[in-house]
């Protein structure tokens, strides 16, 4: 139990931000299989739809939940799977 009216608040700042990064992972995570679902299909039209969608929940998540390098990998494996379809 809190001891100090600063602490409650930190409190629920700390839950609101785990709540915030938990789904932001999550999300990337979804977007990313998705797309390498569709990479695995081989419909290049479809892979590509996904990659984007996926390049642009990556690049929302970087610098808050994850660093922007880890990010940035991430964006470019993906991207060269999709130029691996022919």
């Amino acid at each position: 139990m809190a001891n100090h009216k600063s602490c409650d608040k930190r409190i629920l700042v700390t839950a609101k931000k785990n709540a915030i990064n938990s789904a932001r992972r999550s999300a990337v995570k979804t977007a990313t299989k998705k797309a390498l679902t569709a990479i695995e299909s081989g419909d290049k039209a479809t892979a590509i739809a996904e990659t984007r969608n996926a390049e642009s929940k990556i690049m929302k998540a970087a610098g808050k939940t994850m660093s922007k390098k880890t990010a940035s990998r991430k964006v470019s494996r993906l991207a060269k799977k999709v130029a691996k379809i022919a």
